[in-house]
């Protein structure tokens, strides 16, 4: 099996991003959501992109953004990758030049492969927790039973993750890859760097 690669999401200061590079970090997320803890400015994304060494995916997140909103922090942010977590449609994923994911809250009884195939120009879905009216970061797992088998596109998993379950997530799922926020923080937006080493350290079976 091919490995797994992580994405530390959630990233507000640059001695947590440096911290998840120096760990195996494949990838770094930026929440662009005013009503997230993790919100990030336009300024420190800037500069903690500024500060990565090549190889390091970054991957911006957006909840429902207009495309004013959208196009004035492409225009400042060098991100690699767009990850959509709202409600958007596959043509309002399109047209940024990007790669894209889209998110995909899973509950029982989503025809989880339909959602999948509805977002065709997508890199990657990724599946987190249905909570009501939270979009993202709710430090909850789903059912991972509930995940068909032979989806369209690379899954990356997502939800509830943590060092100590994260293992058992891969070897049940067998995910393209994983992304964990909350499950390597101290404190919302603030993340412990021990628990990321140990995050990506049990994703790489090390």
């Amino acid at each position: 099996m091919s490995a797994v690669r992580s994405k530390i999401c959630g990233i507000t200061r640059m001695e947590d991003a440096l911290a998840a590079v120096e760990a195996g970090a494949d990838a770094i997320g930026f929440v662009f959501y005013a009503k997230s803890p993790r919100a990030v400015s336009v300024q420190q994304a800037r500069a903690i992109i500024k500060a990565l060494p090549p190889f390091v995916t970054t991957v911006g997140l957006f909840v429902n953004a207009s495309r004013c909103e959208l196009g004035e922090i492409l225009d400042a942010v060098p991100l690699d990758l767009l990850q959509f977590h709202g409600d958007e449609t596959a043509e309002e994923c399109e047209g940024w030049h990007r790669p894209y994911i889209k998110a995909l809250r899973v509950k029982a009884g989503d025809d989880i492969a339909a959602a999948v195939d509805a977002y065709p120009s997508a890199s990657g879905v990724l599946l987190d927790t249905y909570v009501e009216g939270v979009p993202g970061g709710t430090g909850e797992a789903f059912d991972w039973s509930l995940i068909p088998q032979g989806l369209s596109k690379p899954l990356i998993l997502a939800g509830g993750l943590t060092p100590e379950n994260v293992a058992g997530a891969v070897a049940r799922v067998k995910p393209y890859a994983v992304d964990v926020s909350g499950g390597v923080e101290a404190s919302k937006g603030i993340k412990d760097h021990a628990k990321i080493r140990a995050f990506i350290y049990a994703v790489k079976g090390i």
